[in-house]
């Protein structure tokens, strides 16, 4: 038969193309997409559970915009989570409660532009996948498809949310749990308070993250229970743990953006500073500080100065713009124009005989 006779020699481009047609041949990339601006690549599922396996901690911090997601891409970060939270430290709420899914995807698009090399969560706000199984998860959808994230996080560990958990990873979609304290639970909770710090709530704490990891979760989040509940519920676990407040036995930790820079005094803040977090600068003196400086040098007059006044005109463009003015009747705007490049000549006259000097 003709088409088992051996073939005649072909190009190269034409063997390409013949393996390509080959389903059995595996391919660099199931799916094409944007190549990283980075040597970097994605932070993947599988590279975090290899991490998991050697005892590397994980870490985790949050960002809400393209300059916070640049810092963590450049700091190495290996998860960048786009958190509830920016209703407190972005939008000025005093709880997680009020933000919005359409304002968590504009959030995420911003991080999604500025994170190039960690894996990007996000979490999926208050009233968007409590209803049922299919709200949740197509509310994971938009969060994926209009808000570039990599995975999501959800809280809580009643029965329904398990469900949802369980039918989003069902779906296709990397999940992360959440237990210990809860924020957007904080009416039941009675407030930002710490659990676990009893039998029954220690022991609710290690089987709520249990039944998520059941449910298909890749990792759970303790937040605000003692050590010694994080440590069990680690060791119970095939899962990573990430922690905040919740000691070192984690096997990652979490902080949120604002916090660890000390860059500001939100409501709850102002409030409660949270214990558990360490800050690693005072970003926010430095802010105020400059603010102070900008606000000072432009009353008393010493900014702009001529190193930021850098767009010049030459002689014989300054005297025709004169002339134009007066033909123009504005002859106190001539004045003006004339005495401002007089004085930025004298200003830059110092500078230009230091530079000679």
């Amino acid at each position: 038969m003709a088409f088992l006779t051996k073939p005649s020699k072909i190009s190269p481009l034409a063997r390409v193309c013949l393996s390509r047609c080959m389903s059995h041949v595996p391919e660099n990339t199931v799916y094409g997409g944007p190549t990283p601006q980075t040597a970097d690549r994605r932070v993947t599922l599988n590279q975090l559970k290899q991490k998991y396996k050697k005892g590397e901690p994980i870490t985790v911090v949050t960002a809400y915009d393209y300059p916070s997601a640049v810092h963590l891409d450049i700091a190495g970060i290996d998860i960048c989570l786009v958190g509830d939270s920016a209703s407190m430290v972005v939008h000025g709420h005093d709880t997680t409660l009020p933000i919005s899914l359409e304002e968590m995807l504009v959030h995420c698009r911003a991080v999604a532009r500025g994170a190039k090399r960690p894996l990007l969560v996000g979490d999926l706000p208050f009233g968007t996948y409590e209803t049922s199984t299919s709200q949740a998860v197509d509310t994971v959808v938009k969060v994926l498809r209009e808000g570039g994230m990599d995975a999501i996080k959800l809280e809580g560990g009643s029965p329904s949310r398990i469900t949802a958990a369980k039918a989003i990873v069902e779906a296709g979609i990397a999940v992360i749990g959440h237990v210990g304290l809860t924020p957007q639970a904080i009416s039941v909770l009675g407030g930002f308070r710490p659990q676990g710090k009893n039998v029954s709530s220690a022991i609710k704490v290690v089987e709520t993250a249990m039944a998520l990891q059941e449910a298909g979760c890749f990792s759970v989040v303790l937040e605000c229970v003692p050590a010694p509940v994080a440590a069990a519920a680690t060791s119970a676990l095939r899962i990573p743990t990430i922690g905040i407040g919740a000691g070192p036995f984690c096997s990652g930790q979490v902080l949120v953006y604002h916090d660890l820079l000390g860059m500001l005094q939100h409501p709850h803040h102002a409030k409660v500073t949270p214990k558990f977090c360490k800050q690693y600068a005072c970003v926010g003196d430095v802010i105020k500080k400059a603010l102070s400086e900008y606000k000072e040098e432009v009353n008393n007059g010493s900014f702009p100065g001529p190193s930021h006044t850098p767009y010049k005109m030459n002689p014989d463009d300054v005297n025709g713009f004169f002339n134009e003015l007066e033909k123009l009747g504005l002859n106190k705007a001539a004045s003006a124009a004339t005495a401002a490049a007089e004085k930025m000549n004298t200003a830059q006259r110092p500078d230009t005989e230091t530079s000679q000097k």
